[in-house]
This record gives C-alpha cells, structure tokens and sequence, in this order.
C-alpha cells in the first residue's frame, strides 16, 4: 500500500474482517498475540505526535521512529504544531511518510492536538506519542498486535523516564541504536517507572482483574486505538488542559474498551513529566476541569454532594400508567437522597401540556400537567417524549417506575454494590414485585454488549457473560430507611439474618450491620447473637 506523504487523507490498507472477540471485564489474557516478528500486519497505523515547540527532542523522537519493524508502507506520522514559536521543521532522519499539520482552529494544548492529528490522518489505526520519547525498535509492532486480533482494545505501551541534557544525543545515533535493537546505550541506568502505574499492574495481574476504574491507567503519551473507536467515543476533550488523557481513557471505557498495557511497546521518556515532580499542582488545576466532565474519578476529587456538568447518574421513569402523586413521590425521593449528582428524565406525553382555555379540576390531562408544572423548574429534572438513548458520557442509568420511592442513601448504595460486585447490571427486587425493582446500568457493559451485536431481547444476558447481573433485595437495602447510629430497630436481628441469608451478595451490608451491632450491644453479646441467627 502506498500512503501518499503529502496527502491529509492518506488511503486505508485493505479491509479485513472486524475481530470482536467476547471479552469478560478486563481480561484480556484470552487475546494470544503473534510473537514479534513472526506475523504479517495488515493494518495501518498513524503515529500522531502533539507538539509544542521542543524541536531538537522531536527530531529524537522521529528519529526512532525510523528505525521500527512495522512495515513502512504500512505507517505514516503525524506531527502536529500547537502554534510554536518558531514553527517546527521537518528533521533529516525521519520516517519516509511523515508531515507536519496545524492544530485546528478554535483551541489549544494537548487534547485538541490529538483531535486535530486524527482529523489528519486515515490509517486503520492511531497510536499517539509524546514528542519527547525514544520509542524502541517494537514500539509500534508490539501495540499493533492487539489491534489485528479485537477492534476495542485500548493499549498502552511502556515507558520510563531517563534524565536528558540538552545536545547529549544526535538523531543519528538514535537511529543506529533503536535499529541495533540496543536503545538502553542512549541513557545511563535503567531510568523510572511510573510508580504508580507500576503498582496498579502488579495489584490487577497487568489490569486482567481491574475494575471499572480501569480506564486511569490508560496513558496518553504512548497509547493506540483503533480510529474507528476513537471517533465512535467521541475523541479527546478539546477544552480539557490537563488530564486529558485520563479522560479520553474515561470514554473509551464508556463505549466498551478493554485495556491493555503492552510491555513490549519499549520507550525511553526524556524527562521527567510535569504531572510527576508538580502533583499538588496538577491537581489543584485539574479539579473543576476533570471534575466537572468525569463522574468516576473518586469522591476525594469530585464530590457527589453538588451538581456537575455530566451526572453520575441517568435516572429514566416512565410516567405512563402512574398518577402524578406516585410519579412525584419517587422523583422526589431521587431528588432529595444523598446523590445530588444525579439528572431525572420523565418520560410522558409532554405535548398534551397546551397553553390556552382547558377544563381545570376535571381536564383529561391533569396529572400530565401537574408534573409538568412541578417540575419545570427544576433543573434535575428534563422532560422526554420517548425513552432516551443513554448519554454516553453518564457512567450510570437507573430505571424507575413511578410508586417506587426510593430511601435517601439507595442510588449510594446501589452504585456501591455495582462496583463491590464489578457488576455490568445491578437488579434489585421491589416490595410486592420481585422482577420489577430498579435496575441499574453500566454504560460501559451494555456499550461492549451492543458492539457484540446483543439486541434489545438479549442484551441483559450478553451483559451477564461479559460483566455479570447482580441481585439484591432491594426491600432492606433500598426502600427501607437508615437508622442513626445509637437507635437500633427492632427487628434489627431479622435484618442481620436477611442479609446474611444472602451469602455473598449481601456479605458486605452484613458486615457492615454486625460491626454497627457490636457496638451497640457489646462485641461479646454481639458475636453470640451473630453465631446464632447467622
């Protein structure tokens, strides 16, 4: 294939056949990649390079980038200029398809260049690495091999920051050393991990056994991602400064992807990054920023007491068939509970609320227009004619029906079990009606299940395969209210024994109930009673 050098909208290699092999959570070890060498890719990869000035480490970086065992034919790069003072040039030694582009217009800083290099380029796949690394030989080779065998992987190669001194490496011998296979006679020691990055491998079998937080690993220094997908989850945030990576992780994850840390995607980082050596810092700015477009970054950095501009939480209620009293006491319990970051949407027939004369205590349409008026003004609360294709920026879709108020702590304490349980769906029984309780979503989960080809009939099961549905009973853990500490109810023991009764589902709230127990009563006394309704 032949990617002309100068052209935006370089041709495609030939198309193959969409992998999307079923992958359960994060374990993509059911994923068995060709050895380095022994394989022949078909895919085409641009290499996106945002830069800000910094010339003499780009021509470092281009550099190495000539020396990869990915076909040439098959690779182009993509530098792309964030407005630098002097422009950047083109370096000698350099890959044969390589150019520089402009950031669009309308932004700046890191994320708008990703976009803007995107938007430049065509090939099948699109890696993005900083414009101060030494990648090594395999660099794009080992990454590549993920995506030839599943559309949805989101893979981070390896890097390790070495100190650099300015002029102590030429582009020449960058190049010689990368093609000997032999970069580690470029730096002195063996340079440094990212700790923490280091610790959350080690902690998750190399992010096999991560959770739903998995996406904060993915780095955006040295990361590749089908085009595809990447457009499909809507690129990186134009307006984010710092942190754009993590949330560019965030939706990818949103839209199903598997991540995947490839220790063969060798680099030298040159440098330490910013983020490591000024963390308060980072993260003084990067709090309202980050906070306000992702949901899932912790209740030390985004507090769910306040409204943000994407919720927490989806809540859906179908307002057919329920008067506006029930329908007003559930939304009202939403509104009122200890998750304020959370947006109601009411489905009904919000047409029928006409200005003009109409019959008043006796009007066909009374309870519509009672909840209209109700609510108008609250700004939790949007008013939707049909049910609402999920917002794929909200982490969480809770489904409601009206005459099911919830207790003030159950939207907490469901997106806590979903998580405890790394649950895909979370269902819960309702007083009097088992199978119709609320049942709570993971956007992620039923994102992979769809891009599986689960339809609306089937897509509960292929959310079970891939992520598992947990059942509670959600009469004693979401309908019924939670006594201060020091006022033990009296069926107190009757409620230890219900949740005991339901083994692991319930083996937290258990825990959590005989602790509260002991020490209203005595630890002795508590064991005792535990022992025996236990």
């Amino acid at each position: 294939m032949t990617l002309v050098q100068n052209d935006p909208r370089a041709a495609r290699a030939r198309v193959e056949p969409t992998p999307r092999p079923p992958i359960r959570g994060n374990d993509h070890s059911v994923l068995e990649p060709p050895p380095l060498g022994d394989w022949e890719p078909v895919l085409s990869v641009s290499v996106v390079i945002p830069a800000y000035g910094g010339q003499e480490k780009l021509g470092l970086t281009l550099a190495s980038l000539a020396a990869q065992t990915y076909p040439a034919e098959l690779m182009e790069v993509v530098v792309v200029d964030d407005g630098s003072d002097p422009p950047l040039l083109l370096p000698p030694i350099r890959p044969e398809r390589t150019r520089i582009v402009p950031s669009l217009p309308g932004g700046w800083a890191r994320g708008h260049a990703v976009n803007s290099g995107a938007a430049a380029s065509a090939a099948d796949v699109l890696l993005f690495l900083d414009a101060d690394m030494i990648a090594f030989r395999e660099h794009v080779e080992a990454q590549l091999r993920w995506h030839h065998l599943a559309d949805y992987v989101a893979v981070t190669g390896h890097l390790r920051c070495v100190d650099h001194r300015p002029g102590a490496l030429a582009p020449g011998e960058v190049l010689d050393a990368v093609r000997r296979g032999e970069p580690e006679a470029l730096v002195e020691g063996p340079g440094d991990e990212l700790a923490w990055l280091r610790r959350a491998y080690d902690r998750t079998d190399g992010l096999r056994t991560a959770g739903p937080g998995v996406f904060r690993y993915f780095i955006g220094a040295t990361g590749s991602v089908r085009r595809a997908f990447f457009e499909e989850a809507g690129g990186a945030d134009s307006g984010l400064i710092l942190g754009e990576d993590t949330h560019l992780g965030y939706r990818f994850a949103q839209h199903g992807a598997v991540f995947v840390p490839e220790g063969d995607a060798g680099s030298w980082h040159l440098g330490r990054p910013q983020m490591e050596h000024r963390k308060a810092d980072g993260a003084r700015y990067r709090y309202p920023l980050v906070g306000n477009r992702l949901p899932l970054i912790g209740d030390g950095l985004r507090s769910p007491d306040r409204q943000w501009q994407v919720p927490r939480v989806d809540a859906v209620i179908d307002t057919a068939g329920g008067g506006s009293d029930e329908v007003a006491e559930t939304v009202d319990a939403l509104l009122t509970g200890d998750t304020a970051d959370i947006r109601i949407r009411l489905v009904g027939e919000w047409s029928r609320v006409t200005p003009g004369r109409h019959a008043v205590l006796d009007d066909p349409d009374l309870d519509v227009r009672l909840l209209h008026e109700h609510y108008r003004c609250e700004p939790r609360v949007e008013f939707v004619g049909a049910d609402p294709e999920p917002d794929p920026d909200v982490p969480f879709r809770l489904l409601l029906r009206p005459g099911q108020p919830l207790a003030r702590h159950a939207v907490r304490r469901m997106i806590e079990l979903a998580d405890a349980a790394r649950a895909g769906l979370l269902r819960a029984t309702a007083p009097g009606d088992d199978l119709g309780g609320p049942r709570l979503e993971r956007a992620g989960a039923f994102a992979r299940a769809r891009r599986l080809g689960a339809g609306a009939d089937e897509i509960d099961a292929v959310v079970d395969e891939l992520f598992g549905v947990h059942w509670i009973d959600g009469e004693s853990l979401l309908f019924t209210p939670e006594h201060p500490a020091g006022e033990p109810p009296e069926d107190w023991s009757d409620r230890l024994a219900a949740a005991r009764a339901g083994a692991e589902a319930h083996k937290a709230r258990a825990e959590r109930l005989e602790r509260r127990f002991r020490w209203l009563t005595g630890s002795r006394g508590g064991r005792l009673l535990c022992r025996i309704i236990g």
